[in-house]
């Protein structure tokens, strides 16, 4: 439903912003039913333009969502969405990134006139092989692997990853108040221009390791063991999301500023379910499981040029649906060498009552998971057993109707097994990275 009867007028080309939280839980954002305040700038986004209810990522982990949301397909497709995530010796191999001979948004829309800029994470293959640069963005300020310390700028191996075109940089700024500094200087730069810009905002936050703007000195502590098994808490987490939510807020009154709030369509979302100190109520599950925790995320649209105010919308989404949503919005006809997975939202977007029964899948090499959902219903499948939820009544999966209803399960799990019959199988190195295991705590 909208809330408002506003029928917004698009002029030109709009300005694109894509702001992709990391292991963002669920019910974390107060739009979404948090239960702090910790992010009134993401709410007022909300109240401004639309929210979905049923927003999936392509994965519940990490690299492989950014693959699809690179290409707008399915990942399975690709080597490197294989690994899960993209860690390790396998993160180094050249064949185990986002190949640059592929279509990706960042590619398509350059040649649609888009001045182009990654900022944050990329996390889909090294140099020389992969990187940014040579997948559509003009620029890239951030980092490469999954995940860096917000001082020092280490990964878990304890080498420096922090990047601006390729060169080292040395800034010991809290991190996430360095990528908001460094999208503002994108934004008004391309301003200054007179030329449309997509920005990929890819912040770490509110990923490990669990530390807010205050904790400079446990930084020096954390060189090597970024994962921060024995921290965080509750709190910290929180802080984690509201300083990113400033940062939000910082960019949106610079849109205002520069004239361009208008016309710059943004979204927020998140590459996949809560970890450790997530709320994902009333979800069960979280990063690495298809249960709704692992892979229901929020979705927050803004563009006043076209979108209503007020939406809410119970249309299924996913990932991959950004790249032809957001051509469709810039008007570009690409040509294109392989078709969408992804369908555009844009009709959704600009009317929230609309929505249109479609099946999703998933798979997990981890615990041999897989998941299709469509419509109401959710078949899975975790370490051999199978489970039928009714989603909508059940959205926290604990009623296993798959003895009630024994033609829609044999029904489902044929069309997971043909769906899953058109992508590569998943090859023996194909490696499975946990943060924490049962061992480390219960």
């Amino acid at each position: 439903m909208a809330l408002s009867s506003r029928k917004p007028r698009v002029t030109g080309k709009p300005n694109i912003i894509f702001i992709l939280a990391d292991d963002l839980g669920h019910a974390d954002l107060g739009c979404y039913g948090g239960r702090e305040p910790v992010s009134p700038n993401l709410d007022q986004m909300a109240r401004e333009g639309i929210r979905f209810t049923q927003g999936y990522s392509n994965s519940p982990v990490c690299s492989p969502t950014r693959f699809a949301l690179m290409t707008g397909r399915y990942q399975y497709h690709l080597r490197g969405a294989m690994d899960e995530p993209l860690h390790g010796p396998n993160a180094k191999r050249s064949t185990h990134g986002l190949p640059p001979s592929l279509q990706t948004l960042p590619s398509l829309l350059r040649e649609a006139g888009y001045r182009t800029a990654l900022v944050g994470k990329w996390h889909l293959g090294h140099e020389p092989h992969f990187g940014p640069r040579k997948s559509g963005y003009d620029e890239h300020f951030g980092l490469m692997s999954g995940g860096i310390d917000y001082f020092t700028h280490t990964s878990p191996d304890g080498k420096k990853d922090l990047w601006h075109n390729g060169e080292p940089v040395d800034d010991d700024t809290y991190l996430t108040d360095l990528l908001s500094d460094r999208s503002i200087d994108f934004i008004q730069r391309s301003v200054s221009q007179a030329q449309p810009f997509l920005l990929s905002l890819h912040y770490t936050a509110p990923h490990w390791p669990w530390e807010t703007r205050e904790d400079h000195e446990l930084a020096k502590t954390l060189v090597g063991q970024t994962f921060h098994l024995d921290g965080g808490s509750v709190h910290t987490y929180q802080r984690m999301i509201h300083h990113m939510d400033e940062g939000i807020g910082r960019i949106m009154a610079e849109l205002k500023r520069l004239g361009q709030d208008e016309n710059t369509l943004v979204v927020f979302t998140s590459d996949n379910g809560g970890e450790r100190f997530s709320d994902n109520w009333p979800l069960v599950g979280g990063k690495m499981d298809l249960t709704e925790g692992g892979i229901r995320v929020p979705y927050i649209v803004r563009w006043p040029a076209a979108i209503p105010p007020g939406g809410v919308s119970e249309q299924m989404v996913i990932t991959m649906d950004w790249v032809p949503t957001l051509l469709e919005a810039a008007k570009a006809q690409p040509q294109l060498v392989h078709p969408f997975d992804g369908m555009s939202l844009l009709p959704h977007l600009r009317d929230a009552s609309l929505v249109r029964e479609r099946q999703l899948c998933w798979r997990m090499n981890h615990r041999q998971q897989r998941a299709l959902r469509r419509g109401s219903w959710k078949y899975l499948r975790v370490d051999g057993h199978d489970y039928l939820f009714n989603i909508d009544e059940d959205a926290r999966e604990r009623a296993n109707l798959m003895h009630r209803h024994p033609d829609r399960l044999a029904q489902m799990r044929e069309s997971y097994e043909q769906w899953e019959a058109t992508l590569p199988r998943i090859p023996e190195d194909a490696s499975i990275t946990l943060v924490y295991t049962k061992k480390d705590m219960p």
